[in-house]
């Protein structure tokens, strides 16, 4: 593939900032730009989430692009994470357009809305009113409201079908938090403790609050370009060495982790039939990753792409957190060494795309030695995707 990251930017990353998505978006996508040593009108292409508020003819308006050639968008909320650059790379590498920029804005504090759509800051199972016309109405009732309780649900399974324990969970979250703790543009930086983990309130058992995913405000934003053109720019370039997006149930509907136990730990599909397309067009294999970006809601969604994505086996992913392997600096395979959803913010994931850039260029806080391969994937619970990132050697 002929694509490569050439700029990476974001915003700073707080509570109720009292600024709007664009605004937000449009900080990201120059800081990006500035970055890479680009001039803002050179972008002719534009990656986003399909709930993305942010409308592709007034990014246009606000930051003077001349024109789009190329405009995208992935389902999903944290799965697509990767999606976005997969789907930016495939623009550049097929000729679609020549520099395009994949982003993510939100406002999601408590109290955080701009605009009347439900996806528009704030809290969208907050927001159902008083009807339930969609399948909503057929978990809403019964006490599955949040993605925490979907989340819960799932992790429960894993626990019955595997003997995963919640502390697992919680090993990942202390993990992320000590990078955190590192990282000056993480909002959680306080280090915590297992015993601190246990002491957190319950959220849906067996999920803490240490083990989810934080709401903010904040944006970030990485530039694709060909990987000629990349070379001649003010950073290193990143090559995108090869990108997977699937269908997948979304977490929502919980069939494909309410099947029978044989069927659970025998079924072949999703992250894992991806995988292997994502590593065979690479040509490596999971042991080459030196460092790996998983978009995680909640801590489960490290350990279930951890087993899907073949960097353990299946249902030993407990014992490989427990190991310390997800832990930087002397984990196998550092894991959020940004400090993640949990910890550094929650911004559909797309926040792990600078990380792995950084992780990649040599320039990460929490910098693993030599790293020439990254790995980054979105929460394998939704229809998803993953990219493999390397250094131009």
């Amino acid at each position: 593939m002929e694509a490569a990251v050439a700029g990476i930017g974001q915003t700073t990353y707080a509570k109720n900032m009292g600024r709007t998505e664009l605004d937000l978006a449009c900080e990201a996508i120059r800081s990006a730009c500035a970055d890479a040593g680009l001039d803002v009108a050179a972008i002719d292409g534009v990656v986003s989430y399909h709930v993305e508020q942010v409308q592709e003819l007034d990014l246009m308006t606000a930051l003077g692009i001349p024109e789009l050639r190329y405009m995208a968008r992935t389902p999903s909320g944290g799965g697509g994470a990767a999606s976005l650059l997969g789907l930016a790379a495939l623009a550049v590498d097929q000729g679609a357009a020549e520099c395009v920029v994949a982003f993510r804005a939100r406002n999601r504090s408590k109290t955080a809305s701009y605009g009347i759509d439900p996806n528009q800051g704030g809290r969208p199972w907050a927001k159902g009113g008083d009807r339930l016309s969609d399948a909503k109405q057929w978990h809403y009732p019964f006490g599955v409201a949040a993605p925490a309780h979907e989340f819960a649900l799932i992790a429960s399974r894993h626990m019955h079908v595997y003997g995963t324990r919640a502390e697992h969970f919680g090993m990942q979250a202390v993990a992320q938090r000590f990078h955190a703790s590192r990282n000056p543009d993480a909002i959680m930086r306080d280090p915590i403790t297992i015993d601190d983990w246990h002491a957190s309130r319950p959220i849906a058992e067996p999920l803490r609050l240490f083990d989810c995913s934080l709401e903010n405000d904040g944006a970030a934003a990485v530039i694709v370009t060909s990987l000629e053109r990349a070379r001649d720019l003010e950073q290193p370039a990143v090559k995108v060495l090869s990108q997977v997006q699937y269908g997948a149930p979304i977490h929502v509907q919980l069939c494909d982790f309410f099947a029978t136990t044989a069927a659970f730990e025998e079924r072949d599909g999703g992250a894992v039939t991806a995988s292997r397309r994502l590593f065979g067009d690479a040509g490596i294999t999971p042991s080459d990753v030196d460092v790996a970006m998983m978009v995680e809601p909640f801590t489960v969604a490290v350990l279930l792409a951890l087993e899907q994505y073949g960097f353990c086996e299946r249902g030993g992913s407990g014992p490989f957190v427990e190991s310390g392997q997800t832990l930087w600096p002397d984990g196998a395979l550092p894991v959020n060494t940004h400090g993640g959803s949990t910890s550094e913010a929650f911004v559909h994931g797309v926040n792990h795309l600078p990380e792995a850039v950084r992780q990649i260029r040599g320039t990460a806080v929490n910098q693993v030695a030599d790293a020439e391969v990254a790995f980054i994937c979105g929460a394998v619970s939704d229809p998803s995707g993953a990219v493999l990132l390397g250094a131009d050697r």
